[in-house]
C-alpha cells in the first residue's frame, strides 16, 4: 500500500527522509533555514512525522535531547548549514556522555561550494568527530543515478543502526543543490524496514568470578544515573540480603530500599583516615551512568579497591583508575547470576547503615537550626514535592543540594550528567514534558534558568510544565570552592553577581508567576504545587552564608546528633 504525499523535488532529501521513517524516528526537531528547507518541506508534510519547530539551534538539541531522554530511542534534529550545527554541539556531547541516541541531519553546500568564499558555508565534514559514534556524508549530483542511490542507503543505513545499537548521536551531512523549494507529490510506502538491534546472547559469569563474590566481606556497589525502573526490586534484594554489601546511590539513580545509602557524600564527606580505611572495600561494583559526588571519587581514588568490576552493555569508564572487569550484559542478568548464599558473620552493611542513620539524625537536628539559606530552600522543596511528577534538574547547586535530601520515590528524576553544563536544563526538560504522562517540574539556579531562557520560546510546551528557580543572584557555588571571594574579580568574573529575575520573562512566555522569599517561602511552594497552568515560582535567597551553611554541615552532622 502507498500513498502520494507532498515532498522535496531532491532525491537525495527524500532518500533521507523515507530511511527516517523505515527505521520510525518520528519525533523530528527543526530550525528554520533555506538550506534544510526541502528536509523541512518533506517532514512537516507526512503525517507519520511530529515535527517541531525550534528557532534556536542550542535549544533545539537539548529539547530532542529531552524527548529521546524519555523514549530511549531516536530523535532526528534538522538544520541549514554554517554555524547553525555548531550550535547543537553541546547537546550532541551530552547526548555522547549520557548515552542518548540523536540523528543530527544538516544540510550544507555541495562540496564544490566549500572554502570559496559562499555564504553560510563552513566546514561541515566530521565537525563532531570526537563526540558522535558516527558521520557520514552523502554523496549528491546534479544527475542523481541509482549508483548514488545505493551507496548513500549504505550509508544511512550503517550509522542508524550504529545509533540505534549504542545509544549515541550520529550525524548526517546532506549536500543539497538550489533550487531548494520544489515539491512533488511522491508515492510513499506505508511499512517499516527498521533493522532492529540484535538479540542479545545470553553469558555466564565465571566461576571464579562468583567465588571471589562469594568470598569478599567489602562489597561497595555504587549506581550513577539510572532511568527509573531499570533495577527490578528482586535484584535489589539479591544485592541487599547480603550482610557484605553496601549500596550507594544517589538522586539521579532513582532506586529506593530501605537498606541504600542515598546520601553519598553525607556519610563520607566527613570520614578520617581510620573511617577511610575500614570502608575501603574490596570488590567495586558500579552501573549506571556519571556520578555526582566528587568525594567519593576522591576517596576511592586514594583507597581504592582490589577489583572494580563496571556493568554496562556499551563501555565503562575507568573512573577510579583500578577497573579490573567490564561485563557487556544487561544490569538485572548480572544480578540474577550472583550468588544468594553469603557470610552471615558479616557486618560491612550494618556498620554503615548505623552510621548513615547517625548522619541522617544529625542532618534534621542541624537542618532545624539554620537561618534562611539555599540549603533551608531544597529542604523544604524536597519536603513537599512528593506526587507523581518527572523531576528534571539543573546542574551546578541544584544536583549537588538534591543529593542531601530524600527524595520520593513517587519521583522519578533526571539530570543532564554527561558534561554537567548548566547549559540546556530548561530545553531538555520541556522536551521531556512533551513525552511524559505526568506533570515535569524543573528545578534549577538563578544562572542555568537565564543562560537557556530561550527555551521558553517555543508552542510545544504543556500546561502543567513548571519550573523553581533558587535565586541567589549569582553564581553561588563559587564560594563553596576554593579561592580568594574577597579578590576584585570574583563577584564579576566567578560568581557573576546580577539582579535580574524571571518576572518579565514569565509574562512574556505567558506563565504564572511566583515571588518567594523567606516570610512566604512554605506558602509560597503550596501555590505553586496547587496551580494548575505553567508556573514559575522564584524562590529569593541570600548569597553571603549560603557556602559558610554548607561547608559546616558535613562535618556538623557528625558530631550532632
Amino acid at each position: 500500500m502507498s500513498i502520494d504525499i507532498l515532498q522535496s523535488d531532491i532525491p537525495i532529501v527524500r532518500q533521507v527522509v523515507n530511511t527516517c521513517y523505515s527505521y520510525q524516528i518520528k519525533h523530528i526537531v527543526i530550525s528554520p533555514g533555506s538550506r534544510n528547507a526541502p528536509l523541512a518541506i518533506s517532514f512537516s508534510n507526512n503525517p507519520y512525522f511530529k515535527c517541531y519547530s525550534i528557532v534556536d539551534e542550542r535549544c533545539a538539541g537539548f529539547f530532542a535531547m529531552g524527548i529521546a531522554q524519555q523514549l530511549n530511542e531516536p530523535v532526528a534534529l534538522v538544520c541549514t548549514s554554517g554555524s547553525a550545527l555548531l550550535n547543537y554541539y553541546p547537546a550532541i556531547s551530552e547526548a555522547y556522555y549520557s548515552q542518548i541516541p540523536l540523528v543530527v541531519l544538516s544540510a550544507d553546500r555541495p562540496k564544490e561550494f566549500i572554502d570559496i568564499g559562499d555564504g553560510q558555508t563552513i566546514r561541515q565534514s566530521n565537525i563532531y568527530q570526537n563526540h558522535v559514534i558516527g558521520q557520514v556524508d552523502l554523496s549528491n549530483a546534479l544527475e542523481y543515478n541509482l549508483k548514488l542511490k545505493q551507496g548513500n542507503q549504505n550509508s544511512l543505513d550503517n550509522i542508524i543502526d550504529l545509533c540505534i545499537n549504542t545509544k549515541l548521536p550520529c550525524h548526517i551531512n546532506t549536500p543539497v543543490y538550489e533550487p531548494l523549494y520544489g515539491t512533488l507529490k511522491a508515492s510513499h510506502e506505508v511499512n517499516f524496514n527498521r533493522l532492529f538491534p540484535e538479540e542479545k546472547k545470553s553469558f555466564s559469569i565465571e566461576n571464579d568470578a562468583l567465588d571471589v563474590w562469594r568470598s569478599a566481606k567489602k562489597i561497595l556497589v555504587l549506581v550513577g544515573v539510572l532511568s527509573p525502573n531499570t533495577i527490578a526490586q528482586k535484584q535489589l534484594d539479591i544485592l541487599l540480603n547480603n550482610p557484605a554489601v553496601v549500596v550507594m546511590t544517589e538522586t539521579t539513580s532513582n532506586l529506593h530500599h530501605p537498606k541504600i545509602i542515598n546520601g553519598i557524600d553525607k556519610l563520607i564527606a566527613a570520614f578520617d583516615d581510620n573511617e577511610k580505611k575500614l570502608f575501603q572495600p574490596e570488590i567495586l561494583l558500579t552501573f549506571g551512568g556519571m556520578v555526582v559526588s566528587k568525594k567519593i571519587k576522591t576517596l576511592l581514588r586514594e583507597y581504592q579497591p582490589r577489583i572494580h568490576w563496571h556493568i554496562d552493555e556499551q563501555r565503562a569508564y575507568d573512573t577510579y583508575f583500578c577497573l579490573t572487569r567490564h561485563f557487556k550484559l544487561p544490569i538485572n542478568d548480572f544480578i540474577e547470576q550472583l550468588p544468594l548464599e553469603y557470610n552471615s558473620s558479616v557486618d560491612y552493611q550494618n556498620y554503615w547503615l548505623g552510621e548513615f542513620n547517625s548522619r541522617k539524625i544529625g542532618h534534621a537536628n542541624y537542618f532545624d537550626n539554620i537561618p534562611y539559606c539555599d540549603l533551608k530552600v531544597y529542604g523544604e522543596i524536597f519536603k513537599r514535592l512528593e506526587s507523581n511528577i518527572c523531576l528534571q534538574l539543573s546542574n551546578s547547586s541544584t544536583i549537588r543540594y538534591s543529593q542531601l535530601f530524600d527524595v520520593s520515590s513517587k519521583l522519578e528524576v533526571f539530570c543532564n550528567r554527561g558534561t554537567s553544563g548548566i547549559d540546556g536544563s530548561t530545553s531538555t526538560a520541556i522536551g521531556a514534558a512533551l513525552i511524559q504522562d505526568k506533570p515535569t517540574v524543573l528545578i534549577t539556579g538563578d544562572l542555568s534558568f537565564l543562560y537557556d531562557s530561550n527555551a521558553l520560546w517555543n508552542n510545544y510546551t504543556p500546561n502543567d510544565f513548571k519550573i523553581i528557580i533558587v535565586n541567589n543572584n549569582g553564581g553561588g557555588i563559587f564560594r563553596i570552592l576554593p579561592g580568594d571571594k574577597s579578590a576584585s574579580y570574583f563577584e564579576e568574573f566567578l560568581e557573576t553577581k546580577h539582579q535580574y529575575t524571571a518576572e518579565h520573562l514569565a509574562k512574556m512566555y505567558q506563565y504564572d508567576y511566583i515571588s518567594a522569599t523567606e516570610s512566604n517561602l512554605n506558602d509560597s511552594i503550596e501555590s505553586f504545587i496547587g496551580n494548575k497552568g505553567k508556573t514559575i515560582l522564584e524562590i529569593f535567597t541570600p548569597n553571603d552564608i549560603n557556602d559558610i551553611i554548607l561547608l559546616e554541615y558535613f562535618g556538623k552532622i557528625k558530631e550532632y546528633h
